[in-house]
């Protein structure tokens, strides 16, 4: 029997990196999995490799759309027992580069919607259930030209703590899972003008194992928080960064 058997899991941001391979490891254990994603071509690639998964097409950004979303949830299955909010913007640039448009783009995806994805699912929600939220080591450290993403994630795993205080009566706890460097497509997007190659480099430099993470790790990191096995986590952060916060 595996560790999600039975149980009704939501994944933002499931079309690649670590929310493909957390879905891929949630169906294996026995869960009902739903993907959102912004690209339909992604969510259409992301069904063919992974097979038995219901996917949705949503601008995590959007706060309507999350509404939106979590009706058409509702229509779907009887209850929510998971939700791993893993859809997330990771633009970096230095401050003089940030405009207001990006600047709310990113918080819209990475805080704003989010909270009113949580809000929206709540009648959803059995007793137990279990929110898992995406924060990143970022948050811990000061890191060159993340100023506004290191910011979101801030907030995020505070949300996480906050919201555990005001859930855990209904059977709701809510928890962070904090990446550090990990092998994603996302990477690529960091760079600065640089080859991807050498912006890989400089990465691994800063994380004390001496390699990047891998999805596979974090999805492993993932099943966890969603099972019943940290049923004692309440408002908690898993930080799996290779200990770069230990620099």
């Amino acid at each position: 029997m595996g560790r999600l058997e039975g149980k009704y899991a939501l994944i933002t941001g499931g079309t690649s990196g670590i929310g493909l391979e957390t879905t891929r490891q949630f169906i294996d254990e026995g869960a009902t999995v739903a993907i959102t994603g912004r690209s339909q071509a992604g969510l259409m690639a992301a069904k063919q490799t992974l097979g038995n998964v219901q996917t949705f097409h949503s601008d995590a950004g959007d706060s309507t759309q999350q509404r939106a979303l979590a009706g058409q949830l509702s229509q779907l299955w009887p209850r929510l027992d998971v939700l791993y909010i893993n859809a997330g913007d990771v633009t970096h640039r230095p401050l003089q580069e940030w405009d207001e448009r990006t600047y709310d783009s990113l918080m819209n995806t990475n805080l704003k919607g989010p909270f009113f994805l949580i809000q929206a699912l709540l009648p959803q929600l059995a007793n137990p259930s279990s929110i898992i939220v995406c924060g990143s080591v970022s948050a811990h450290i000061g890191l060159a030209q993340s100023s506004v993403y290191a910011a979101s994630k801030a907030a995020i795993l505070s949300l996480a703590r906050t919201l555990s205080g005001e859930l855990h009566p209904l059977g709701i706890r809510v928890n962070g899972l904090s990446p550090g460097p990990t092998e994603t497509p996302a990477l690529g997007k960091l760079g600065n003008g640089g080859s991807e190659e050498a912006l890989r480099d400089e990465i691994r430099a800063l994380v004390p194992v001496g390699r990047l993470g891998t999805v596979l790790e974090l999805a492993k990191a993932a099943v966890f928080l969603a099972s019943d096995e940290s049923a004692f986590m309440v408002g908690s952060e898993l930080l799996m960064d290779g200990g770069v916060r230990n620099l």
